[in-house]
């Protein structure tokens, strides 16, 4: 499991794929959610406005499980 860290209260799912490296820019969040399923906290959610706080576990359909912390 990967963390990724943020130094805002916190981040919407677009900018976390993006800062996880499951897309490539904040313009391919929309596609990419369309195509894979990701679960914050077990619950399947793909708004990309979605907003994750320290704790949560994200778990992206062929890219990875990951936590958000806090800086």
């Amino acid at each position: 499991m990967k963390e990724i860290a943020i130094r805002t209260e916190y981040i919407t799912l677009g900018q976390f794929l993006k800062l996880a490296d499951c897309i490539s820019t904040g313009g391919h969040a929309k596609f990419f959610l369309q195509e894979n399923e990701v679960q914050i906290n077990g619950v399947v959610d793909n708004r990309r406005g979605r907003k994750l706080y320290p704790n949560d576990r994200v778990e992206v359909e062929g890219c990875g499980v990951f936590t958000v912390t806090g800086a």
